[in-house]
């Protein structure tokens, strides 16, 4: 590949200013070429080199203005906001019409969190600059500091209007769009900068995204694919892919497209888990449970590959294996009410009830309040003969499910266990206005209680 006359020149400038360096000889540069070399060490990273740049820049050419905007911009970048304040006003004394000086002054007020006073200067700036796109960008980036999204994506949008192909600007409407909830807005948006720009992969591929975000599968393939046939190597629009046709129950095509990101890229955890689901939904238990284990191998701290292959074993009615695995995911992340409540579940599989009453009320400490967690939790108290706990815990649920009837059966039942008839009473009654027919609760679960004549007594007169 051929460089450009301009290319050749700025290596040759580098290449020159570092044979300097090394040789401790001084060198002329004329001051473009100065503020090419420095502006390169700082995207480099390099302030040192950058810094020693701007000083011989200086000494050989004192009075450019451009060099002195630099300086400024070095400044602002150390947080010297206050000398390099006092050299934009030297300089606008002398350039009053110089754009870059205004954008310099709107970089401190933003750096100071004056933001709208930054959007002034930038506005000013507007008057003077040849660079309508990067003044626009500029402002659409103090607006999203202010949180002011619809201003922020107008600017964004003035910015494409004068450059379409900036891609930082491109990213930035669409993230409006999103946090506006403005998704058809923002496909509509799109589909018009498409027609200007019908080869951009970013557009095909932020399409493609907010098509599967508002369940347009369909739709959300063809703008990916689109991406692929402009990029064949674009990875991200590969991945989207793959998720879009997995929603659509195109395995195969997923297994396929998540392969395509395998070859562009060092396989990733998330994609192999993915191609182990998909082959597990074919019914292909062999490739599934071997993609699971290659997701583990690649990340062994991915907690989500673990549960994978619980849930796997779980399917396959495989208890001993599958507590083996959720224990790997807890050991990974323990404060996860998913995969406590899978722990519980399959202890109580294996009639290990202490463990698994362990689990329900972990899965409830770090909030899963779901009524079947409770119910399920307070049946194995009850199997342990633990009455008063699983009486505290059904009052604990109460202030979920105030008017859930199988919780009033159940404290019904318990507080007939412990001999408390008022209270028990109280509750049977609620149970039986809530839900009568599901008085068979009690039968199930307290069949002792159940034979006692003042209950059947009280559930015929209720009836009645």
């Amino acid at each position: 590949m051929q460089l450009s006359d301009e290319e050749e020149d700025y290596n040759l400038s580098l290449s020159k200013f570092e044979s300097m360096l090394k040789t401790n000889k001084v060198l002329f540069f004329d001051s473009e070429e100065f503020e090419d070399i420095i502006l390169h060490y700082l995207d480099m990273g390099k302030a040192n080199l950058a810094k020693k740049a701007l000083k011989l820049a200086l000494e050989q050419h004192p009075r450019s203005t451009g060099l002195k905007l630099v300086q400024v911009e070095m400044l602002i970048y150390d947080d010297k906001l206050e000398i390099a304040e006092k050299l934009l006003n030297e300089l606008y004394a002398i350039e009053p019409n110089n754009e870059e000086i205004y954008i310099q002054k709107a970089n401190i007020c933003s750096k100071r969190d004056q933001h709208e006073k930054a959007v002034e200067m930038l506005k000013i700036a507007l008057k003077y600059t040849d660079d309508y796109a990067d003044v626009y960008n500029l402002i659409g980036m103090e607006y999203l500091f202010m949180d002011n999204l619809e201003m922020a994506k107008d600017s964004f949008i003035k910015c494409l209007e004068e450059d379409f192909e900036d891609q930082s600007a491109l990213y930035n409407v669409v993230y409006c769009f999103e946090f506006l909830d403005q998704n058809q807005e923002a496909i509509t948006y799109l589909k018009k900068y498409i027609d200007k720009n019908p080869y951009s992969e970013i557009a095909w591929h932020q399409l493609g995204r907010l098509h599967y975000g508002v369940k347009e599968y369909e739709n959300a393939i063809r703008a990916f694919d689109y991406a692929t046939l402009i990029d064949d190597e674009f990875l991200g629009a590969f991945m989207e892919r793959a998720k879009a046709l997995e929603r659509m129950k195109k395995y195969e095509e997923a297994i396929e497209s998540y392969n395509r990101t395998i070859e562009l890229d060092d396989a990733t955890s998330y994609a192999l888990l993915r191609i182990g689901k998909c082959y597990e939904r074919l019914g292909n238990k062999v490739q599934a449970l071997k993609y699971f284990n290659k997701t583990v191998h690649e990340d062994p701290l991915l907690d989500k590959g673990w549960i994978a292959i619980t849930d796997f074993y779980v399917r396959q009615k495989n208890f001993q294996k599958a507590l083996f695995f959720v224990n790997k995911a807890l050991a990974i992340d323990n404060q996860n009410r998913l995969y406590w409540k899978r722990y519980a579940t399959i202890n109580k599989q294996m009639n290990f009830f202490e463990e698994a009453e362990f689990g329900y009320r972990k899965a409830v400490e770090f909030g899963d309040y779901a009524l079947d967690t409770w119910l399920f939790w307070v049946d194995i108290l009850q199997f342990l003969g633990e009455f008063e706990t699983a009486i505290q815990t059904l009052l604990q649920a109460t202030e979920y499910f105030p008017e859930e009837n199988e919780v009033e059966y159940r404290l019904a039942g318990l507080y007939f266990m412990i001999q408390e008839t008022t209270k028990a009473k109280f509750h049977l009654s609620n149970g039986l206005r809530i839900k009568f027919e599901n008085h068979y609760i009690l039968e199930d679960l307290f069949p002792v209680v159940w034979t006692r004549k003042m209950v059947q007594n009280y559930i015929t007169k209720h009836k009645k």
